[in-house]
């Protein structure tokens, strides 16, 4: 990381009473958590503890201090850029290394233990109108589609979905992850010419880098109390098997009683099992339609549609218009004249 950024983040990372801060914020109490008050973090805030009114906000997590529990009505990204921190939640002790990366839920209630002096701790805050597409639908294209992982990010920042949704990803100090976190700090605290945007899109690729991660990950991932249960996987599980998928196999292939996993799926992304996989497959069948001349016939029955009528059903009920009209709409093909 530049010189000059590790000097300005050690500049505003200095220690802070929360004894004193209390009676200036008066926050309201939300929960009891471990006979722990949980206090409304509602206002996202600079270094200097002012209002800050953008979407996408950064500050620095303030070394030898103590941080109550506290939820958020938007989203927020921890991420240790130097040392390690650890987070708590209702039923979790979560540590983070180095530039691992922690995304917090809307409505969910952590802390952050105590940070030592030498390291360097960012939260990168997202607000519902960080981004242009609605309900971080981050993944969607220009044609609306997008695929099942991409729902965790929605999930996140759902006021229905995200409480006590939280998900860790172990970055390994992939470089290219420690790259966009350090362009998108720099652009941050020294903004230029379309700053704003760069932030944006580095979070775009931040996340589909974290996505591409976790398909590779084998380590268990905490979320929503059960460590057992890891929500991106099971969504990656069947985004990459959604052709022959069935819910009995899939329970099987994690540990679960179907019921279980049913049940599951249903609670934290508000869809059923068979609703995600037909999701998924419809999504594939649109980037077929898109970049290929492929007959439909043939593309149903690759995305695991032996009906053709049944796909077409299902592709309308989705997407909103005919496998037909999709693909005169937004084919990359040049069509032939006259």
């Amino acid at each position: 990381m530049e010189e000059r950024i590790l000097t300005i983040l050690q500049e505003k990372n200095q220690p802070r009473n929360w004894d004193d801060l209390a009676p200036e914020m008066r926050p309201k109490i939300a929960e009891v958590v471990k006979n722990e008050p949980v206090y409304e973090f509602f206002h996202t805030l600079d270094d200097s503890l002012e209002v800050n009114p953008q979407s996408i906000a950064i500050s620095v997590q303030p070394v030898k201090s103590f941080i109550p529990y506290h939820v958020h009505d938007y989203v927020e990204l921890i991420v240790p850029v130097i040392g390690e921190c650890t987070v708590i939640t209702k039923n979790d002790e979560l540590r983070l290394k180095q530039n691992d990366l922690i995304i917090i839920g809307n409505h969910t209630s952590h802390r952050v233990e105590s940070i030592k002096a030498d390291s360097i701790v960012i939260n990168l805050t997202l607000k519902d109108t960080a981004f242009n597409l609605n309900d971080y639908h981050f993944m969607y294209d220009d044609q609306g589609t997008k695929k099942v992982s991409s729902l965790l990010f929605s999930l996140l920042s759902s006021e229905s979905q995200g409480e006590n949704i939280y998900h860790l990803f172990r970055t390994h100090q992939d470089i290219k992850i420690h790259s966009l976190l350090e362009d998108i700090i720099q652009e941050y605290y020294y903004p230029d010419a379309q700053s704003n945007q760069i932030i944006r899109l580095g979070l775009l690729t931040l996340f589909a880098r974290l996505i591409r991660s976790a398909a590779n990950e084998q380590e268990v991932i905490f979320g929503e109390g059960d460590a057992s249960v890891n929500l991106l996987s099971l969504l990656l599980y069947i985004e990459k098997n959604y052709a022959q998928i069935t819910l009995e196999e899939m329970a099987q292939h994690f540990g679960f009683n179907p019921n279980y996993l049913s049940s599951y799926l249903k609670k934290h992304t508000g869809l059923s099992f068979i609703k995600l996989v037909h999701l998924q497959r419809v999504n594939v069948a649109a980037e077929y339609l898109t970049y290929t001349n492929a007959p439909i016939e043939q593309i149903a029955l690759k995305v695991g549609y032996e009906n053709p009528s049944y796909f077409y059903k299902m592709f309308r009920k989705n997407l909103k218009v005919l496998p037909t009209e999709y693909r005169d709409n937004y084919s990359f093909h040049t069509k032939k004249p006259d």
